[in-house]
C-alpha cells in the first residue's frame, strides 16, 4: 500500500549534476602591499570562494564576513562611513540575528534576512542612544549593508546602500563560452536619477533634499547613499548634531526620516549557467564595470581572483589619479584615500556539488584567524517517512529531518514528484512546508492534496525549507 513512499524517498537523493569548473588552479604573484589582505581560495558548501580587502582609510571602515555551513553559505559586505563602528556592529550581529530568526520562523526566506537587518538596525540605534552623550558623532556613523545567503539552490540577498552583487552567467553553455554580467541588486545612491526622484517624492516640501555638491549629488548635501544602517541623525530628531560639528549639522530639524529604512530584497533560483557571484563594496564598482569584473573572473585562475579584482580596481584608480600601481601600493593608509576607497571583494563560485566534510568556519575580512561558524551543528541530515493518511485524492506525508552526521543535500523537482504521485492515484499536489526549529533538530511537514500542482510550477525545483512560489 505504501510502496510509493520508498520511491519518493529515493527521488529525494538523486545526485545533482556538476557545473563545469571555469579555471585551473594557479596562483597570483605577491603584490607586496601591506594594506592588501586575502584568502586566495577556500571551500564553501557548494563550491569555492576567494576573499580580498584593501585598506585606504586611516581606520578600515569596510567590515565583511563569510560564514560556511554544511548546506548553506552566508556572505556579508558592510561598507562603513564616518567611522568603523556601524560596519563592525553589523559584522558582529547580523548573522547571529539571522540564525536566531530562522530557528524561530522555520523557513529559509528573504523575509528572514529583512528581519535580521531590521533587528541589527534597531540594536545599533540603541547603541548610539547609549553612547552619543559622550561621543556625539556616533549619531553620524553609518554603513551600507549587503548580505547574501545561499541555501538549497537559492540565493537570497538583502541590500542597503551601493555595495553590489553581480552574477557571472554563461550566455549559452553549449554553443559559447561567453560570460555575461547580471546585476542582482540595485544601488541606493543619489547619483542615480530614480533614487533622486524617490527622495523628492518622499520629501516634497524639502527643496534641499538632494543637492549637487562638489560635482556629486548628495542627500541634504552630506551623504550619497539613501539607505543605510546607522546615520541616526538623518533618521530621528533626537539624534540631531549641534552646530559645533558643522559637517553633520542640519539647519532645519528633520520631521521624518531622511534616509529610508529597510533593505531591498532579492531572490534567485540558481541555474546551471550561473557560474559565480561577486559581492563587493562600491570601492570596486566605482572603477570597474560589471562586465569587466565577470570577464576577469571567468578568464583567470580561481586562486587569488578576489585579490586580482582588488588590484585591477587600484590600477584603474591610480590611472585616474595619475599614479602607477607601484606608487599606489606604497602609499600609507589615510593618504591612500585620495586615490581609492577601502575595497572588499568576495567571489563565490557555484559548482553545484556538495563539499562534504568541510570545516564550518567564520572568516572575517582583514583577519587571518578563523572561528567556528554560526552554522556549526545546524545540519539537515537524514529523513524517514511515515504516511498517516492515504487516498486517491489526498496524501499527508510527514518528513522528519534528524540532526545526525550525514551531509547529503536534499533536492527534488516538482515534476519528478508529480510523476511519483500519479502512480499512486494522486494527479496533483500542493505543498505547505514548515520547519519547526530552523536549521537543526527540525521537522518538516509536507501536506499533499489534490489542489493543482503548485499553480503551474511543475518545472521548478522544490527543496525542504523553501516554498513552491518564491
Amino acid at each position: 500500500m505504501f510502496s510509493w513512499v520508498g520511491r519518493l524517498a529515493s527521488a529525494f537523493w538523486l545526485p545533482l549534476s556538476l557545473y563545469a569548473r571555469t579555471n585551473k588552479d594557479d596562483s597570483l604573484g605577491d603584490d607586496k602591499d601591506p594594506l592588501l589582505w586575502s584568502k586566495d581560495l577556500e571551500k564553501h558548501a557548494f563550491g569555492e570562494f576567494s576573499f580580498a580587502v584593501v585598506q585606504a582609510n586611516e581606520v578600515l571602515e569596510d567590515h565583511s564576513q563569510v560564514e560556511i555551513g554544511q548546506n548553506a553559505t552566508f556572505v556579508g559586505v558592510y561598507d562603513g562611513h564616518g567611522g568603523p563602528e556601524a560596519s563592525r556592529y553589523i559584522c558582529d550581529n547580523l548573522f547571529p540575528h539571522l540564525i536566531r530568526i530562522a530557528q524561530e520562523n522555520g523557513l529559509t526566506s528573504s523575509n528572514n534576512l529583512k528581519n535580521a537587518v531590521s533587528a541589527t538596525e534597531d540594536g545599533f540605534l540603541s547603541l548610539v542612544r547609549r553612547t552619543c552623550g559622550i561621543k556625539p558623532l556616533m549619531a553620524a556613523v553609518g554603513s551600507c549593508c549587503l548580505a547574501g545567503f545561499i541555501s538549497e539552490g537559492t540565493l537570497y540577498v538583502a541590500n542597503m546602500g551601493d555595495s553590489r552583487v553581480v552574477i557571472g552567467r554563461l550566455l549559452n553553455k553549449r554553443k559559447s563560452n561567453k560570460i555575461v554580467a547580471e546585476q542582482i541588486t540595485e544601488d541606493h545612491n543619489a547619483s542615480i536619477d530614480e533614487i533622486r526622484k524617490e527622495l523628492k517624492s518622499d520629501h516634497p516640501d524639502d527643496p534641499h533634499i538632494v543637492v549637487m555638491k562638489q560635482g556629486v549629488w548628495r542627500i541634504k548635501g552630506i551623504i550619497q547613499v539613501s539607505r543605510t544602517i546607522g546615520d541616526a541623525y538623518l533618521k530621528k530628531p533626537e539624534f540631531a548634531i549641534d552646530p559645533s560639528f558643522p559637517r553633520f549639522h542640519l539647519r532645519d530639524p528633520i520631521r521624518r526620516p531622511v534616509l529610508r529604512s529597510g533593505p531591498s530584497l532579492y531572490t534567485r533560483d540558481l541555474k546551471p549557467e550561473d557560474k559565480f557571484l561577486v559581492f563587493a563594496s562600491d570601492g570596486l564598482w566605482e572603477h570597474m564595470t560589471n562586465q569587466q569584473v565577470v570577464e576577469i573572473v571567468h578568464n583567470n585562475p580561481r586562486p587569488g581572483i578576489a585579490r586580482r579584482l582588488v588590484k585591477a580596481a587600484m590600477v584603474e584608480a591610480g590611472r585616474k589619479g595619475k599614479k602607477r600601481y607601484d606608487e599606489v601600493k606604497k602609499m600609507e593608509k589615510g593618504n591612500r584615500r585620495a586615490i581609492h576607497d577601502d575595497v572588499t571583494v568576495v567571489v563565490v563560485f557555484i559548482d553545484q556539488q556538495i563539499n562534504t566534510g568541510i570545516d564550518e568556519v567564520s572568516t572575517r575580512g582583514f583577519t587571518d584567524s578563523t572561528s567556528p561558524s554560526g552554522f556549526s551543528g545546524r545540519r539537515l541530515i537524514r529523513s524517514w517517512f511515515t504516511a498517516s493518511t492515504f487516498s486517491e485524492s489526498a496524501v499527508e506525508l510527514s518528513v522528519v529531518l534528524a540532526c545526525i552526521n550525514d551531509n547529503r543535500f536534499i533536492s527534488i523537482s516538482i515534476s519528478r514528484f508529480a510523476a511519483i504521485m500519479n502512480t499512486t492515484g494522486c494527479s496533483s499536489a500542493s505543498f505547505a512546508v514548515g520547519l519547526a526549529n530552523g536549521f537543526h533538530e527540525s521537522s518538516v511537514a509536507i501536506r499533499l492534496s489534490a489542489s493543482g500542482l503548485a499553480e503551474g510550477n511543475n518545472d521548478e525545483s522544490w527543496t525542504p525549507g523553501s516554498s513552491g512560489n518564491r
